[in-house]
């Protein structure tokens, strides 16, 4: 059984469209505060085509894969 986190951060775009940004293995322990700090850097780095405004929100999840039959 393998267990992978990722965090998932949500943007608003020019558009009005919800544009998100997924990575993997995030630090234990993020804050609110961490977590809103780099997202208002990545928006105001101004490097993504989609025109990013504002942020949506942010979430940490886990996957978890099971092998049934060993390659």
């Amino acid at each position: 059984m393998d267990t992978t986190s990722y965090l998932r951060l949500h943007f608003g775009t020019v558009a009005g469209d919800e544009w998100t940004m997924t990575v993997r293995y995030p630090k234990a322990g993020l804050t609110a505060l961490v977590v809103t700090s780099a997202m208002q850097a990545v928006i105001d780095s101004d490097i993504f085509a989609d025109g990013l405004t504002d942020i949506v929100g942010a979430d940490i999840y886990e996957r978890t894969i099971t092998d049934l039959l060993a390659a």
